[in-house]
C-alpha cells in the first residue's frame, strides 16, 4: 500500500467495485452488507457492547458500507450518547462511485445521504447524527502510529492478505493493539496463518470462527491488558 491520497482505481462486476490496484472487489458478491453485518459487527459483539462514547477504527475505508452498516446499528440499538468511528484510507473512492456501490444496498442506500453529500463536499470529519466519523487519509503505516486514540473495536477490511500485504504486516499489527482499549476487539474476514498469528504476537487473543456464505472461517479476537 503505497502513495498518499492517491483515489481508488476501479472497475465493476455487476454492481460490485473490484479494485485494479488489489484485484481484489469491495464486498462480497454474495451480499456486502450482510458480510460487514456478520464479520465486522457481530465479531466484535455488536451492537451488544455499544455505549457512550464506544469508538470504532479502521483498516480499509473503501465504500464507507461498513460505517453505514454501523450507523444503522447504533440508531436500531437506541444506544444513548454518540459512538466515534475513525478509519484509515489510502486510496478513497469517489462519491459518485460510493453511491453506486451503495446503491446495491436499498437500506444502506437510504441510510447513506448525509454522509454521501458531506464525502462530496470534500469533507473527511463527518457528523453523522449521534455518530461522529473521520476517514484519515494516507498509508495506514505513516498515519496509524500518529492516531491519538484508542478504539474499543477494529475492523480490519483491508484488501486481501494475499494481495495487499502490507496492511496485515504483523508491525500494522503491533500498533493495532498500541491503539485498542483493554478488553478492546478485533474482526476480520481473513483467517490467514500470518495474520492471525501477527495479531497474536501483538497480545491479541485470536480465534478462527464461522466466516460469511461460503467462506468457510473467519477471525476474531481481543486484548487483556490493562
Amino acid at each position: 500500500m503505497t502513495g498518499e491520497n492517491q483515489s481508488a482505481a476501479l472497475s465493476w462486476t455487476g454492481v460490485v467495485p473490484v479494485s485494479t490496484r488489489f484485484d481484489d472487489p469491495y464486498f462480497s458478491l454474495g451480499g456486502g452488507l450482510a458480510e460487514t453485518r456478520h464479520v465486522f459487527l457481530a465479531g466484535n459483539g455488536l451492537p451488544g457492547r455499544f455505549r457512550d462514547g464506544f469508538r470504532i477504527a479502521e483498516l480499509g475505508f473503501g465504500t464507507g458500507l461498513n460505517l453505514i452498516a454501523t450507523l444503522i446499528a447504533w440508531g436500531q440499538a437506541g444506544a444513548p450518547g454518540r459512538l466515534y468511528y475513525t478509519s484509515f484510507e489510502a486510496f478513497p473512492m469517489a462519491a459518485p462511485d460510493i453511491a453506486r456501490a451503495l446503491a446495491a444496498f436499498p437500506e444502506a442506500r437510504d441510510a447513506a445521504g448525509d454522509f454521501l453529500a458531506q464525502w462530496a463536499a470534500g469533507r473527511t470529519r463527518l457528523e453523522l447524527g449521534a455518530v461522529s466519523a473521520e476517514v484519515i487519509l494516507g498509508d495506514a503505516r505513516e498515519t496509524l502510529p500518529d492516531w491519538p486514540g484508542r478504539a474499543d473495536a477494529w475492523f480490519l477490511d483491508g484488501f486481501s492478505p494475499a494481495k495487499n500485504p502490507e496492511l496485515w504486516a504483523p508491525e500494522l499489527m503491533a500498533e493495532v493493539a498500541r491503539h485498542t482499549a483493554a478488553g478492546g476487539s478485533f474482526a476480520t474476514y481473513a483467517a490467514a496463518g500470518f495474520v492471525r498469528r501477527g495479531l497474536q504476537a501483538a497480545g491479541f487473543q485470536v480465534e478462527r470462527v464461522q466466516g460469511f456464505g461460503a467462506k468457510r472461517h473467519m477471525t476474531r479476537g481481543w486484548l487483556e491488558r490493562a
